[in-house]
């Protein structure tokens, strides 16, 4: 319960005709001294010195006796109907005080600071000797104040402890408490008009809300009033409302996350970047190219990188495989969601945003064959992916290389350089330059990373690089991200290889010629060998690459020659190793010649018929001296001149003569 008093002098306590207390002033004295109440460690809690004219001491009425106590509370109960303002400072807490002490301006409270210097000379006068009136008196006048307020301040600390004066002493200007009632259906139509994506000014809003208030009687207060009153609503409300899903999470704080817990090459990140650059390819275009990156997450280095003129699941599955090449097999790895790193070629085993259930009859991607664990970013959202902030650094510096001059795009459609397309870089050019800069941030010094701590990223990540276990990868793996040519036809004359105007060739391709074979390369690298695979997948071996020379290049043909020679001598020397037997050798050991076998005598005759019964004389018997042979062979070829006529003439039937004429 609240009490309007709480403390009493010895004849205030008197008066009063307390139960079980003295009704006289020296009685109440005397009970004082008994009981002690004036003890030095109840100052301020139990008594005080009297604050009014004439000083003296206040007895809380906490020492009294129960029964008296209760009729304290019984005569001095605030009642309920009392001003909220009035009794507003009694019923904040000590700690609440505080708490919107320190929420005030600091006017406000050097102004406290001040009241409580003024009580505290105050107090000092009267302990040595001089009267109240005159000390207050003495302190208004140093202090430039009236008296009555120093007596008000005084009067507003009753029942407080010294300790928490200095808020109770703040000016308490409230303002205004009054204000013109704002109708719901206005208020609602008013924040409905003003929070939304498309940010109206807010006159614009409160014009409209005008208009309709007069045609639906609304009561409406001023604008600045609305426009406070909106200003009060929550901060991450308005930024919703009016920017956006994505300004409201720039208003929470990004996570800071250690990379420290990992070791050089335990976990990488890779993202793309469409560079502000115009570049002119071989084949004349110019477009503005893309660059696939990875970064090691432990140190900041980016390890590799592969340019192409647009994302895709090449350059990214080349750029994954410099990496390895160069440093080794990742344990982990941050991808950016998008379809040219959630291509099956590349993670394919591992559920993502396009991919979520994983099929048995999918093939591997690379990252899973080399048993790589892939962690997915959020889409467009910069703080997951640290490499981020590499790319701003590139942008910002290489884009505006000098060699680049002409050909800077701007970074927004907004932000084009008055010399837009003046030029193109050659590609060339292009990648001799992204090769250095990114060198350069690779190695400068002073960086302010936790783990670089004002080393360069080379230096951090060569440190513990050397100290930790790393995984490298076999023959057989480095060929996997290479990219695959189908079905390349192999030369049937010579058993050479020729892709994107390059030939390779080596002797294990002239058992393939005129063959179909599928050959796996480096698009950016074709002067490397070519790793040739059969249809069915076996690998064949690597074919290196024939450069051409001109025509006069009498160096280059003599080398050829020594090469062709070098090539006849190895070709022969496994002839002679191959075929042991001369051909001398294999004639005398074939087996001997079949005798023909005698023809067997015939006891029966075939009739041979052409289709009539006419009968054509046959010779009986053959002469058996040579010399009468010339008339057999003229009776024979008449004979088969008579056979051929008849047969012209409707066919005639051959039989066996009984009685032959000679």
């Amino acid at each position: 319960m609240t009490l309007i008093r709480e403390w009493f002098s010895a004849a205030e306590l008197a008066t009063l005709a307390l139960p079980g207390m003295p009704n006289t002033r020296p009685g109440i004295q005397d009970l004082a001294r008994r009981e002690a109440w004036t003890r030095p460690e109840y100052q301020g809690k139990f008594w005080r010195k009297r604050a009014g004219r004439g000083g003296g001491i206040e007895f809380h009425y906490s020492l009294l006796p129960t029964v008296a106590q209760v009729k304290i509370t019984m005569d001095f109960a605030a009642p309920v109907d009392v001003d909220p303002r009035a009794s507003r400072k009694s019923d904040l807490t000590r700690t609440e005080m505080w708490s919107w002490f320190d929420r005030q301006t600091d006017a406000k409270k050097a102004k406290a600071r001040e009241r409580l210097e003024a009580l505290n000379m105050v107090a000092q006068l009267y302990n040595a000797g001089m009267r109240k009136v005159a000390a207050v008196a003495e302190v208004a006048a140093v202090r430039k104040v009236a008296a009555s307020s120093i007596y008000a301040w005084e009067k507003s600390l009753d029942g407080i402890s010294e300790a928490d004066w200095l808020p109770y002493l703040a000016p308490r200007h409230v303002g205004r408490m009054t204000e013109v009632e704002c109708s719901p259906d206005a208020w609602e139509f008013l924040k409905a008009d003003y929070l939304r994506l498309e940010a109206p000014n807010f006159l614009a809003c409160y014009r409209r809300v005008q208009r309709a208030a007069e045609q639906h009687g609304w009561s409406l207060p001023g604008a600045r009033t609305l426009e406070r009153k909106l200003a009060s609503l929550p901060p991450e409300l308005r930024t919703l409302k009016r920017e956006g899903t994505e300004a409201l999470k720039r208003m929470f704080p990004a996570q800071q996350r250690d990379r420290g817990v990992f070791h050089a090459l335990e976990a990488v990140n890779a993202d793309g970047h469409k560079w502000d650059v115009f570049v002119r390819w071989p084949d004349g275009e110019i477009l503005r190219p893309m660059m696939v990156a990875i970064q090691d997450l432990y140190s900041g280095k980016i390890l590799s990188w592969r340019v192409d003129r647009s994302a895709n699941k090449e350059a990214v599955r080349l750029a994954i495989g410099d990496m390895v090449a160069d440093w080794g097999i990742p344990d982990h790895c941050w991808l950016d969601n998008g379809r040219d790193f959630a291509s099956k070629w590349i993670t394919g085993g591992t559920p993502n945003r396009y991919r979520f259930k994983v099929k048995d009859e999918d093939p591997d991607g690379l990252l899973t064959l080399l048993g790589v664990a892939v962690h997915w970013t959020t889409p467009y959202h910069g703080q997951s992916k640290p490499i981020e902030r590499a790319f701003r650094d590139l942008a910002q510096d290489v884009a505006k290389h000098p060699k680049f001059a002409g050909a800077y795009t701007g970074n927004t459609p907004m932000a084009k350089p008055e010399n837009y397309g003046n030029s193109a870089v050659p590609l060339d050019v292009f990648l001799a330059t992204i090769g250095e800069e990114i060198a350069e941030h690779n190695a400068r010094i002073g960086r302010k990373s936790a783990v670089a701590a004002g080393r360069s990223f080379d230096q951090a990540f060569a440190e513990s690089y050397a100290r930790a276990p790393i995984r490298k990868a076999t023959d057989e793996q480095q060929r996997l991200w290479l990219l695959a040519a189908e079905a390349i036809g192999v030369r049937r004359q010579d058993g050479t290889i020729t892709l994107q105007g390059n030939r390779y060739w080596s002797e294990f391709l002239l058992a393939f010629a005129g063959q179909k074979v599928v050959a796996r390369f480096d698009p950016q690298a074709l002067h490397q060998p070519l790793h040739v695979y059969r249809l069915d997948g076996a690998y064949l071996g690597a074919a290196p690459c024939i450069e051409a020379v001109g025509f006069n290049n009498v160096e280059a043909a003599a080398a050829h020659a020594r090469k062709i020679g070098t090539f006849r001598k190895a070709t022969k020397a496994l002839a002679e190793a191959e075929i042991r037997l001369t051909i001398q050798e294999v004639a005398a050991q074939m087996a001997d010649p079949v005798t023909a076998p005698v023809a067997p005598e015939t006891k029966v005759v075939r009739p041979v018929t052409w289709g009539n019964t006419a009968r054509v004389p046959m010779p009986a018997e053959q002469p058996e001296e040579d010399e009468e042979q010339p008339d057999a062979q003229r009776r024979m070829l008449g004979a088969l001149a008579q056979l051929s006529a008849a047969r012209r003439a409707g066919g005639l039937r051959l039989v066996e003569e009984e009685d032959a004429d000679a």
